[in-house]
């Protein structure tokens, strides 16, 4: 399906860290058997190694359309997260022992070489695993399983439906995992600030809540049981025999586990009330600055500082706020900045009805931004995902810890779309003008164009296909935001207004991040900072500066993903002058997946330097 792959020997040369005139003098040309052989081995070893990987995890082999242990659940143990690092370690060992860099294509190598990066990035992320909140503003692993079972768990046969009640009957063992882990960080003084308990256990009650577990509407689980299994094609005697089933599961191990879970949130929850800075960065934990700065490394996939990512924000805040004022005056508004913001906060204009009709409004309005760019995308992109695209809004079980708006990936065999998920619990904190540029970013050309392009690249390695780093897949995400004003969208000013807004937004992050745990600003000064310098609502504000004080550094990986994306077409746009060709640049950036942030400067630098044009397939 997807054919671009980069293929220069001097981007490998720069990556592996050799001088470019030496290693193309080591690359064999690609006609030579010996070398063709070699590569084939090698591409053999990375199925071998991912197929290894995915068998440790029966959720993410289902979640790829695969049916293999489609009656299992993971293993959340601090146990299996040892197995699979040293699965990875002991991967890394045999690639470096089997084969030598010299004796493969430029491709092959730069796929080793991100092999590699991949098992650091995982070595730094198990070294600290244990300061990480299970239980964040933004989500849950006990949210997390109804939505696995709803959007992935499809039941084509009796056997599918049997695996999904087995699935069921494994939540208790899940949830007490959860639970035992969330006992043992609290021991360690790793505990979810307070802000977090009430939302979680809510929203884990919610899924205990309706039939079959009492009186009321069907529980989304049950409900979407109960469709799966009345559509299958057999007779109704096993249709009842396994709804039975679904509904003892559900009532018995199902519950208990959640009840589990409930009971140690609880426990915890009391712990977290009488300790003192509950609600602030990860400063106050312990090594929690080291904590945090491997965390900005894991995010951006650079060795940024927290102070030099601090001022990169505030240097971004003043340029978009600058241009901002372009457009308060283009549309006669006399006041300031701040009144402008309390404006669009404030007039009926800019807001949907908070009603059912309001929401569908919103779905509808988002599906047409998407279609528009659908239309006017292949003059802008040479190759496009074939996945389908669908606008949903958050199922309200889960509303209080999901995110604003979010993407889920599509199942490579076509059985899934790509989803833009949308959170419209409160209408009345949703801006119109933002909704564009939301779009963009979380559909197309955004995740969607990226991700599961992705996914559908033929010929490059699973690792790479289905893998990815936070500061390139939301760097290219916020590209795509400014990309669509390019494409001749946001026609509308407040709607363009809202597009900065927006790019805004990922600044403000950089200074609240770094601000919250790298300065020990509270919780308030943070939420302070966005009041005065963005056009965000209050609760959104409130959500997002949670999210960063329970996710400390990701919000970070946006902003500095698309400056360098910018960065990059800028420096592609002066070198090769009349030659420059969007639609190759964006063949370049997509074309090997997603990849760390310096990798992909040289990627570009080496298509540069070959002159542009189509990169080679």
């Amino acid at each position: 399906m997807r054919r671009l792959l980069i293929t220069t020997a001097c981007a490998v040369a720069v990556l592996a860290g050799a001088p470019a005139v030496a290693m193309a003098q080591t690359a064999a040309p690609t006609a030579d058997m010996s070398i063709q052989t070699e590569d084939a081995r090698l591409a053999a070893f990375f199925e071998q190694a991912w197929q290894e990987r995915i068998a440790l995890s029966p959720q993410q082999m289902t979640s790829l359309g695969i049916k293999t242990d489609y009656d299992k659940l993971d293993d959340v143990t601090d146990a299996a997260a040892d197995r699979s690092l040293a699965l990875a370690e002991s991967q890394l060992a045999r690639m470096k022992s089997g084969f030598d860099p010299a004796t493969v294509n430029a491709d092959s190598r730069m796929s080793m070489r991100l092999f590699e990066y991949g098992v650091a990035q995982a070595r730094l992320s198990n070294r600290w695993r244990d300061w990480g909140y299970q239980f964040a503003a933004n989500g849950n692993p006990t949210t997390g399983l109804p939505v696995f079972l709803i959007n992935n768990h499809r039941v084509s046969s009796v056997s599918d439906a049997e695996a999904y009640v087995s699935r069921l009957r494994a939540s208790e063992r899940v949830m007490g995992e959860i639970a035992d882990e969330l006992r043992d960080r609290a021991s360690k003084g790793i505990i979810s600030p307070n802000f977090v308990f009430e939302p979680s256990i809510a929203n884990t009650r919610n899924i205990i809540t309706g039939a079959p577990f009492d009186g009321g509407a069907d529980n989304p689980v049950w409900a979407d049981f109960q469709r799966k299994v009345g559509a299958l094609d057999t007779d109704q005697a096993t249709k009842d025999r396994l709804l039975g089933e679904g509904r003892a599961a559900l009532t018995g191990e199902w519950k208990r586990g959640y009840e589990t879970v409930l009971t140690a949130l609880a426990e915890v929850q009391q712990q977290a009330a009488v300790m003192p800075n509950r609600d602030g960065g990860v400063w106050r934990l312990p090594d929690g600055e080291a904590y945090y700065n491997a965390r900005l490394q894991l995010s951006t996939t650079t060795d940024l500082t927290a102070d030099q990512i601090h001022q990169i924000g505030l240097g971004e805040v003043a340029r978009l706020q600058g241009e901002m004022q372009t457009i308060m005056t283009r549309v006669g508004f006399t006041g300031t900045l701040q009144e402008f913001f309390t404006l669009l906060k404030t007039d009926p204009r800019f807001q949907y009805p908070n009603t059912p009709e309001g929401k569908e409004q919103y779905l509808t309005d988002a599906r047409a931004f998407i279609a528009q760019v659908m239309e006017a995308a292949p003059r802008w992109f040479s190759d496009l995902p074939e996945a389908a695209l669908e606008v949903r809004a958050v199922e309200a079980w889960r509303e209080a810890t999901a995110s604003i708006a979010f993407y889920n990936a599509p199942a490579p065999d076509g059985s899934r779309p790509g989803i833009y998920y949308v959170n419209l619990s409160d209408m009345t904190q949703v801006l119109k003008p933002q909704i564009e540029g939301i779009s963009y970013h979380e559909g197309a050309p955004g995740h969607h164009f990226q991700i599961a392009y992705a996914q559908e690249m033929q010929g490059l390695p699973s690792f790479r296909r289905f893998g990815g780093y936070g500061a390139y897949a939301e760097g290219w995400g916020l590209y795509a935001e400014q990309l669509g004003k390019e494409m001749g969208f946001y026609q509308d000013p407040y709607s363009d207004f809202g597009r900065l807004s927006t790019e805004l937004w990922r600044a403000v992050r950089l200074v609240t991040d770094t601000g919250l745990h790298a300065k020990r600003w509270s919780r308030e000064q943070a939420m302070d900072y966005f009041r005065q310098n963005s056009l965000l609502s209050e609760r959104d504000i409130q959500k997002e500066v949670e999210r960063y004080i329970t996710s400390p550094g990701q919000a970070t990986s946006y902003k500095i993903g698309e400056l360098k994306i910018m960065e990059l077409r800028a420096r592609a746009r002066a070198a090769l002058g009349e030659r420059f060709d969007i639609r190759d640049f964006h063949a370049v950036v997509l074309g090997s997946g997603s990849v760390p942030l310096d990798v992909l400067e040289v990627q570009v630098d080496a298509w540069i330097a070959a002159g542009g044009g189509a990169p080679a397939s």
